[in-house]
């Protein structure tokens, strides 16, 4: 038997499709992932107020900010990241993306300062968080892989063996066997180019689909079209390598290798591997 549902949560459309469970099982596990996808919607958005995020960003150049376990974990996941990238990802990038008008400007949070990065975000030893001078930090580049990794995390939990978590794009699959994964350029967003086929384990796609600007963390300028996709065991680390090969693939190969992951490049007519195994 398979089930299948679909939510707006994480700026998307979040799909959870269980196979080979019973509905009454099937159903209870589906609207517990629900439920930690939601969770981690409250604790990460930009766009909310009361979110981790929207605190952080308004309160942590001021004083250490207290926030939920599960935003801790990302903010270390997004340092490390940097760190390992030199900066390729760097969350700190929603200063540009409120200028180009993709996202809100944060109320109550002070101007970010000139040539805030990564580098200027502390994680303290009791898990509060600081900024060096006044910063804003979106996670929308690796929170939408952790919420898949979470919901997957409490199928396993609950039970069932084979299902799928897709946020937009974003997803992640256990179970026997591969299914096709559909890949589009940002140009043609409605006509498949490339068909991966992917068994367990996940994918993320990054491109400037239907007019939504990338930046390049390093020279905080729009990147030029091209759509980057990566296969990884875990969807975070998809999710958050995607932005750094399109920030660079060549100098992305190292870190793909480091965490047994491979890229699909495309970029106009041309389509190139890099990583784990190209």
């Amino acid at each position: 038997m398979r089930m299948r549902r679909a939510r707006l949560l994480l700026g998307t459309l979040v799909d959870i499709r269980v196979d080979g469970a019973d509905e009454a099982r099937a159903l209870a596990a589906i609207e517990r992932a629900f439920a930690e996808i939601a969770d981690v919607h409250r604790l990460m958005s930009f766009h909310e107020a009361a979110s981790d995020v929207s605190r952080i960003n308004r309160d942590a150049s001021r004083t250490p900010v207290t926030v939920d376990a599960r935003t801790r974990e990302v903010v270390d996941l997004a340092l490390a990241f940097a760190r390992a990238s030199q900066g390729r990802f760097d969350p700190t990038v929603a200063a540009e993306l409120v200028a180009w008008k993709r996202l809100p400007r944060p109320r109550g949070a002070p101007a970010p300062s000139a040539g805030a990065t990564w580098r200027d975000i502390d994680v303290l030893d009791d898990g509060r968080i600081r900024a060096a001078k006044p910063l804003w930090i979106d996670l929308g580049g690796i929170a939408k892989g952790y919420a898949v990794d979470r919901a997957i995390g409490c199928l396993i939990a609950l039970g069932i063996e084979a299902a799928c978590v897709n946020a937009g794009g974003d997803l992640r699959r256990i179970g026997r066997g591969t299914e096709p994964v559909h890949i589009r350029m940002p140009s043609a967003p409605y006509r498949p180019l490339r068909t991966l086929l992917l068994g367990e384990g996940s994918l993320a796609s990054s491109g400037g689909y239907f007019g939504r600007a990338h930046v390049d963390a390093r020279t905080r300028r729009a990147m030029r079209e091209r759509c980057v996709s990566v296969v990884a065991d875990r969807c975070v680390v998809a999710d958050a390598l995607t932005k750094v090969v399109m920030s660079d693939a060549d100098a992305a190969a190292p870190l793909l290798d480091a965490w047994n992951a491979q890229a699909l490049v495309l970029d106009g007519d041309n389509a190139r591997l890099i990583g784990h195994a190209a």
